[in-house]
């Protein structure tokens, strides 16, 4: 029963936040930075390699929290922030759905390596898309050294906690928002009497 609740809030968080790409607030958008931040650098310190990839990389997103959860059918969401060059370029979001044989809830850390400007245009026109059980390498030292590019995109996931098993079909659609474009996500100044 667990389970199958975690599962519904997650698909209603997927449905609930699909036009929300960026934080509402400026305090919540540096409080998502902060933490995509330091995620990446607890990334890097379990992998030093990654470093090293990361700055042949053209762009890449950090997801610090995407949760999931399923039963038969499941969902998952998470919220990150996008780096081109190296240097902080928009928001993103990432939902998921899967069909198939799974039961539980996982939170995991997700970093999505983009290779080139052809990746990243798909990339910001949500037409990036891929099969998470095909796609994503788990995060472990020397990790970085041997991944490869597929369609100009490596994903690298870390668990944070939960389990879940699976045997499943689908994937993850990306939604990006350039940080300029956030500011219109703020509530209008309050009017002086």
């Amino acid at each position: 029963m667990r389970s199958y609740c975690l599962s519904v809030i997650c698909l209603v968080a997927v449905t609930l936040s699909g036009c929300a790409t960026a934080p509402e607030t400026k305090n919540e958008r540096t409080i998502l930075e902060d933490q995509s931040e330091f995620v990446l650098g607890m990334m890097k310190k379990q992998d030093p390699e990654l470093d090293v990839f990361l700055k042949d990389a053209y762009a890449y997103a950090v997801f610090p929290t995407v949760g999931k959860g399923g039963l038969i059918a499941g969902g998952g969401y998470g919220r990150g922030v996008v780096y081109e060059k190296g240097a902080m370029s928009g928001y993103a979001d990432v939902t998921q759905a899967t069909v198939g044989g799974q039961i539980g809830g996982q939170t995991y850390s997700e970093l999505v390596v983009i290779q080139d400007q052809a990746a990243m245009d798909r990339f910001k026109t949500g037409k990036l898309t891929f099969e998470t059980n095909l796609s994503a390498v788990a995060l472990q030292k020397g990790t970085a050294q041997h991944a490869k590019y597929r369609n100009g995109v490596v994903v690298f996931t870390k668990s944070q906690g939960g389990l879940m098993a699976e045997a499943t079909v689908g994937g993850q659609q990306f939604t990006y928002l350039p940080a300029s474009a956030a500011d219109g996500h703020l509530p209008p100044p309050a009017t002086q009497p």
